[in-house]
């Protein structure tokens, strides 16, 4: 994989994780999805931040 093929990838994970915690989180406040507990959007939330973070790095630090 290129790098640049790569780091969109990750955008994508980043853009979907992100998405999907946001999108549960505020359906589990109108009280939808209350059966979801909060450490499943705790741990959606921490993962976007982590592919967030690894796209960032891949793009400025790491020369494939």
């Amino acid at each position: 994989m290129s790098q640049s093929s790569l780091n969109r990838r990750l955008i994508q994970i980043f853009g979907m994780l992100l998405g999907v915690s946001v999108a549960i989180w505020v359906l589990r406040g109108f009280a939808i999805l209350t059966f979801i507990p909060g450490g499943i959007i705790l741990l959606l939330l921490l993962g976007a931040i982590a592919i967030g973070l690894i796209s960032y790095a891949q793009r400025t630090w790491w020369r494939l």
